[in-house]
């Protein structure tokens, strides 16, 4: 393993002592067609905001058949906060029919199944494949995780997740992508923040090139 590569693990090693409650999403889900659907209403949306209205939406349309066969106008209605809400109502009933039609029911277990839905991307499906199903094909890649990625120099790419990701996967074992994604995206959200980054108490501040605090 390069010394990039030693540098990376120790860092997981510290962040995880720091993140023992670490989540693999802060999404609300039951099941893999929840999962799916909550992934595909986070886009350009918080996970707060997506967990506020799937209760309804679960609730009312509870399995792929359900949601496929909604009338529209009520689906949009129920996720109208989440944005874009007539193109992500739509996003959601095709998956739906897709998974009912396509795959008997069942959400796929893999990135080249998962991105023929639409509204789908990579990252999504990356999401559904770890969190639902414990399998790690790449790794997440969300705006918290590929900027730390960056200022931790595991990266230069600040705008393009497929090369991000890439570098990510080289760089780790294969066993550490789906903690990587889970403990960098929580040291985003808490530590190092895009404003005002607590360099000062970070638990890795001595391993991270862009640090702010003498140490």
């Amino acid at each position: 393993m390069s010394d990039e590569g030693k540098r990376a693990i120790e860092v997981l090693r510290k962040l995880a002592k720091a993140y023992p409650d670490a989540p693999c999403t802060y999404l609300n889900y039951n099941n893999p067609f929840e999962i799916t659907i909550a992934t595909i209403l986070s886009a350009r949306a918080t996970d707060a905001g997506v967990n506020k209205v799937t209760p309804k939406l679960f609730a009312k349309y509870p399995t792929p058949k359900k949601l496929a066969e909604a009338d529209t106008d009520e689906v949009a209605t129920i996720i109208r906060s989440t944005g874009a809400y007539n193109k992500k109502t739509e996003y959601i009933t095709k998956t739906a029919r897709m998974i009912l039609e396509d795959f008997g029911g069942e959400v796929p277990k893999t990135i080249e199944e998962l991105v023929r839905f639409p509204g789908v991307s990579r990252k999504t499906a990356n999401v559904v494949l770890q969190v639902a199903f414990d399998i790690a094909e790449g790794v997440v890649m969300d705006t918290h995780i590929m900027r730390v990625s960056l200022k931790l120099g595991f990266t230069e790419y600040e705008k393009k997740p497929e090369k991000t990701e890439k570098d990510i996967m080289q760089l780790i074992p294969k066993d550490k992508w789906i903690s990587y994604a889970r403990i960098i995206g929580t040291h985003g959200r808490r530590t190092c923040k895009s404003r005002n980054p607590m360099c000062s108490t970070c638990a890795v501040n001595n391993l991270c090139p862009s640090s702010e605090y003498e140490n």
